[in-house]
């Protein structure tokens, strides 16, 4: 393949803000389908997990061939928590197509995100998306990115961007937000933008192999694939290579399989050259920032750095009274298999053994990253519990620092008030305040600890209406003392099956958790008490029977649907004396056992 008919590029943008629908509608327009082609939409999320949250959780490589060039596109996530993601694939591109929402302009993750691509010195191409929006502020937003950019030290030649206007749902893109659109009007501007403004890779193909793998992949056949850019020189099949591991070691190893990209499937080719993104097999144990280099003359890449963890939870076995009922992988040495295999993966997560008991302390980039590999984990048959999140602090000159998050809300401003009254609890700082067609944007720093668990309460005070994005600000003092929860919870007294006119008798006391007709053990959760204390209830109890009967004495039992809590909310719902337990089947809450007897 002709290196200088090559464009890599990055698509990085905020959460729901458009990149992976962008990237369907770019192959389709490009002639890759058929006509009567069936195609799933958004067609490189291709995680179960991220079509039903319809995010994008692991980036991914596609292609599409275009006016005799070869474009490699890279499908990034938006979400903070994955940023280990964006740090590496960044790696792999030679500039970035930053797609921002025409009416809610950049958010917090997006400066997240431009700021790890002006890191890595990518030119910055800009498509405004969602045009056809009734809300589209299209001037304003190409503004706002301006400004972001500022903000961020931007050299002067990345200032001076070029801006498309596009709605991909539609699958249209145009020069200038007035422009008409026609029938045929495709995404024809946005591709002739990368080839005038995306230089080719750099590198020489006489050079000595360099290939430094970026993601990871699996295939059930070949096992671990690594997936990089070719920075230097060639690589064929069957050829004797030596890898430059993390450690600073060197191992040889034999290269069976190479994989190119033609949209979003892997097509076996027998060599690649400079400039070409490729998955390559031959290495069980590859993991992320190792170099494929030339035996003769080895020349490993510099490693990726990547920002540390910001929160550890630990995980443990399982060890309540339904323990094993209904996992497959139960035991410590199972989760230990799994943590580790997870690792390779992903460079973001940390893996350590608990000091104190059986269980491993797993730290990750906030509580969205850990959810998720537990989420995974439940799907794959393993049974486990989870502590509360803890927000890891360091030590700096004697005094202890924490993370601080610049937090964004977009809530309507009746509800403003109620926000900063809250927040103000959790320590948070008021910065900005901006009122604008009855719509209010305020933007706060706050520690990272009062931000766990809080969105569910924001959700509640904002009716459901509001918005919250949060990023990563800097390192500052100990804020002091941060109430969790207010509220004790229900603990049951003895194993039973919840009976629905003992749950009538018990809503009177708080929020129930469980429905009639659920097997329960001794310490487990089932609701939220309205008083601080907690209180231990019998769930089993039925009512006392005798054969007199009166008109009106029994009437029927009406319950109040069950608060339904998900893996997230339960995780930040918990306090430090309590645990999630996850199966396959069940996500419950439980004292820990100490904890239950003083209950």
């Amino acid at each position: 393949m002709d290196q200088q008919k090559i464009r890599n590029v990055a698509i990085i943008a905020h959460v729901d803000h458009g990149k992976t629908t962008l990237v369907d509608q770019l192959f389709r327009h490009s002639g890759m389908f058929r006509d009567n082609q069936q195609v799933a939409e958004r067609l490189m999320d291709s995680m179960d997990l991220e079509r039903e949250r319809g995010i994008t959780i692991a980036s991914k490589n596609g292609s599409y061939e275009y006016k005799d060039f070869h474009i490699n596109i890279i499908d990034t996530p938006g979400h903070a928590d994955f940023g280990g993601q964006v740090e590496r694939v960044l790696r792999m591109a030679d500039g970035a197509v930053l797609l921002v929402d025409a009416q809610e302009g950049p958010m917090p993750q997006t400066f997240f995100v431009v700021k790890k691509a002006l890191a890595a010195n990518l030119p910055i191409l800009v498509v405004i998306n969602k045009i056809d929006k009734p809300g589209a502020r299209c001037d304003w937003a190409v503004d706002q990115v301006f400004d972001l950019l500022d903000r961020l030290n931007a050299p002067d030649d990345i200032l001076d961007f070029p801006v498309v206007y596009a709605s991909a749902k539609d699958g249209f893109a145009i020069s200038e937000p007035d422009d008409p659109v026609a029938e045929d009007t495709g995404m024809n501007v946005i591709s002739d933008m990368i080839l005038q403004h995306v230089p080719p890779p750099s590198g020489d193909e006489g050079e000595p192999l360099q290939l430094q793998i970026n993601t990871i992949d699996y295939s059930p056949y070949l096992g671990r694939l690594g997936i990089g850019k070719l920075v230097n020189g060639r690589i064929n099949i069957n050829s004797n290579v030596v890898v430059g591991r993390r450690d600073g070691s060197i191992k040889p190893i034999r290269i069976t399989k190479i994989f190119g990209f033609v949209g979003d499937q892997q097509v076996p080719i027998e060599s690649a050259t400079t400039g070409e993104i490729v998955a390559v097999a031959g290495m069980d144990d590859v993991t992320v920032g190792v170099t494929f280099t030339d035996p003769d003359d080895p020349r490993p890449l510099p490693l990726i750095e990547i920002d540390p963890p910001t929160i550890s939870m630990n995980f443990i076995p399982n060890d309540s009274p339904f323990a094993g009922l209904e996992g497959k992988y139960v035991t410590s040495r199972h989760l230990e298999e799994r943590l580790n295999r997870e690792t390779l993966a992903d460079v973001a997560l940390r893996v350590e053994p608990l000091t104190e008991g059986v269980g491993f302390q797993v730290s990750g980039r906030g509580e969205l990253h850990l959810s998720i590999l537990i989420e995974k984990m439940r799907r794959e048959g393993y049974e486990f519990q989870v502590t509360r999140p803890h927000v890891i602090m360091k030590e700096d000159g004697g005094q202890t620092l924490e993370p601080y998050e610049e937090l964004t809300v977009d809530v309507d401003e009746q509800y403003q008030g109620v926000v900063i009254e809250k927040l103000g609890n959790l320590k948070g700082i008021l910065l900005d305040l901006q009122v604008e067609n009855r719509m209010a944007r305020m933007k706060f720093k706050v520690p990272t600890r009062g931000l766990l668990g809080y969105r569910s309460e924001f959700m509640t005070d904002t009716r459901g209406m509001g918005v919250m994005n949060y990023v990563f600000a800097e390192w500052g003092p100990y804020a002091g003392e941060i109430q969790n929860r207010t509220s004790g919870v229900m603990i049951v007294k003895e194993p039973c099956t919840t009976v629905a006119y003992a749950l009538f008798n018990l809503q009177d006391r708080g929020q129930l958790f469980l429905g009639p007709g659920i097997d329960v053990y001794k310490g487990q959760i089932i609701g939220e008490h309205c008083r601080p204390a907690d209180l231990v209830v019998n769930p089993a109890k039925g009512k006392k029977l005798t054969n007199v009967r009166a008109a009106g004495s029994d009437e029927a039992v009406i319950l109040t649907p069950p608060l339904d809590m998900s893996l997230e909310d339960c995780i930040a719902y918990i306090n430090d004396d309590e645990l999630v337990e996850i199966t396959p089947s069940a996500i419950r809450l439980r004292k820990q056992k100490d904890a239950r007897i003083r209950a």
